[in-house]
């Protein structure tokens, strides 16, 4: 059994707790928070005491911690953990700016740092990939990744966010850049306020479409928005040479009604944490294997590389021109 703790007591924080405490390899041995009353709940709900981030980092039987704080620290944190020795599973983004994201690389090299980019863990998509790499379609020269929420988030969160490319479509970059197996040479993005003008004051956009290019010309569509109207709408299109290969929304239950009026299915699931439940518990398996001495197959490097076309789009949006990295 190796030991844990969990630093930030959250919402993504919670799920995380509970997908350690119940894992046949994992102890949850403490959960840190700067809020008491956060670290008190979520530690007498999982019997795991509530310590201090010094003390956690200080004591050699915690094998490894799991960074769920505010985005602000993932970077700080991670690297304390790794200097302490620990291993690190940690939230993404890796930070909000590239620039220090990237001062971190002498400090992060040959860490056992895992970025949780949750949706390379969702059985879905991960299907998908088999798929493409199984070359029975041939190989892929396009991407439509389509990622819209049901309903835009306060504008308190998006004021601390980072912006709906870093907050909300950086899981869609890190998407792209896994799933067409090369870096992105060009990004172009536009942006537009049309479903909170809340959130335009912020300086923000709600709705976006950005278009990835590879250096050998492959293509990737992005469509997000913050509102959907009709649930969690989480769909990828992969086009290749001998064919397409789709991953689909998935339904509360795959019950159908058919009448007169025609056929009907039941909703999309309406929640982030209900679509990806069972990749946030692949995650912690992953983790456990990078806890027995495995290497963590998205590390710092793949975080670096969505927080870069994060920044591009951002630009792009901004000054209508294709950015060229």
């Amino acid at each position: 059994m190796s030991k844990i703790a969990l630093i930030g007591a959250g919402r993504i924080g919670r799920i995380h707790a509970r997908n350690a405490a119940l894992h046949p390899r994992l102890t949850l041995a403490a959960v840190v928070d700067p809020v008491a009353a956060s670290a008190e709940s979520l530690a007498t709900e999982w019997n795991a005491p509530v310590r201090s981030l010094e003390d956690v980092l200080a004591d050699g039987s915690i094998d490894g911690v799991i960074v769920a704080s505010s985005t602000d620290t993932h970077l700080e944190y991670s690297i304390r953990a790794v200097q302490a020795g620990k291993a690190v599973f940690c939230e993404k983004p890796i930070d909000q700016d590239l620039q220090r994201a990237r001062s971190a690389a002498d400090a992060l090299k040959g860490a056992r740092l895992f970025l949780a980019f949750n949706r390379r863990f969702d059985p879905n998509f991960q299907a998908l990939k088999a798929r493409l790499d199984e070359g029975s379609i041939g190989h892929i020269e396009s991407l439509q990744i389509t990622s819209n929420d049901p309903a835009p988030p306060p504008p308190s969160y998006v004021a601390v966010s980072g912006g709906l490319f870093k907050d909300m479509a950086i899981h869609d970059f890190d998407m792209a850049r896994w799933l067409l197996g090369e870096e992105v040479a060009e990004v172009w993005a536009a942006g537009s306020c049309l479903v909170d003008p809340e959130i335009g004051k912020l300086g923000d956009v709600d709705t976006a479409r950005t278009v990835l290019k590879t250096g050998s010309g492959k293509l990737c569509v992005i469509s997000n928005t913050r509102r959907s109207g009709y649930g969690y709408d989480q769909r990828i299109e992969a086009y290749a040479s001998a064919g397409m290969v789709r991953a689909d929304n998935v339904l509360e239950s795959t019950v159908q009604v058919f009448g007169e009026g025609g056929a009907g299915s039941d909703r999309l699931q309406n929640f982030f944490l209900d679509r990806y439940a069972e990749a946030y518990r692949r995650e912690m398996d992953h983790f456990a294997d990078i806890l027995a001495g495995a290497m963590p197959s998205v590390g710092y490097a793949d975080g670096v590389a969505a927080l870069a076309l994060a920044e591009a789009a951002t630009l792009s949006s901004k000054t209508g021109e294709v950015v060229k990295l």
